[in-house]
């Protein structure tokens, strides 16, 4: 069995007594970064566990093992550092080769920051336009420019190095939809959350002023 369990987007008041239960009883847990992994388990007062790194560098060799050990009765979880597993992170790749090879798959649902910041946002979410992270270089300014005719609401990350670029390039790209809506989330859950309202017209003053540190998600209101 592969678990799918969410794990906290920054408070840790915000995991699910499932999400507890399933790491508790797996064999092994497949994370990004076994020190986040380890530190959380820690704080959760859950039991030893084998950890096994999986990232978007992981080889085919190491991810065919894994699959073997799962097609032989083990249990074992698979999560992000933070959020939902295969939710722009390379948890999706196992998910999409176990599902190939009929190993049983169930999904402990919780936190995701996208999810969280369309919720908080005030902006229609019934139906939207998820990105992810934006191309850093090809593809970036016609993805950039195509939201200016865009009929749903947009969301998607942003790193801290890139927050103030981006604000700047939509600003320029929507200069002819100065009053549509933007909200910046930062910090989700966290304790410096800040989310910024503003406006194509005040992004530059934005993109000045903003505290360049945590994760950022940005979502734009619909043409």
């Amino acid at each position: 069995m592969l678990s799918i369990v969410s794990t906290p987007i920054g408070n840790l008041g915000d995991i699910t007594k499932r999400a507890i239960e399933t790491l508790s009883k797996v064999d092994a847990i497949i994370c990004e970064d076994t020190r986040v992994a380890g530190k959380l388990c820690t704080q959760l007062e859950i039991p030893k566990k084998e950890f096994i790194s999986m990232h978007s560098y992981t080889s085919d060799q190491k991810i065919e093992i894994v699959l073997r050990r799962l097609k032989k009765g083990e249990n074992m979880a698979v999560t992000s550092d933070a959020g939902t597993p295969g939710i722009s992170d390379p948890g999706f790749k196992l998910i999409s080769r176990a599902r190939e090879r009929g190993i049983e798959i169930e999904v402990i649902p919780g936190p995701s920051a996208f999810l969280a910041a369309l919720s908080i946002s005030g902006l229609p979410a019934n139906q939207f336009l998820y990105l992810g992270f934006l191309p850093v270089k090809k593809g970036r300014k016609r993805l950039i420019k195509s939201f200016a005719e865009e009929k749903h609401t947009i969301v998607f990350y942003e790193s801290v190095h890139r927050i103030e670029k981006t604000l700047i390039e939509l600003s320029e790209a929507l200069s002819e939809q100065p009053d549509r809506k933007i909200v910046i989330a930062r910090e989700l859950t966290k304790l410096h959350e800040e989310v910024i309202e503003t406006t194509v017209e005040g992004l530059p003053t934005v993109a000045k002023e903003i505290t360049n540190k945590g994760e950022f998600v940005v979502v734009i209101e619909a043409v």
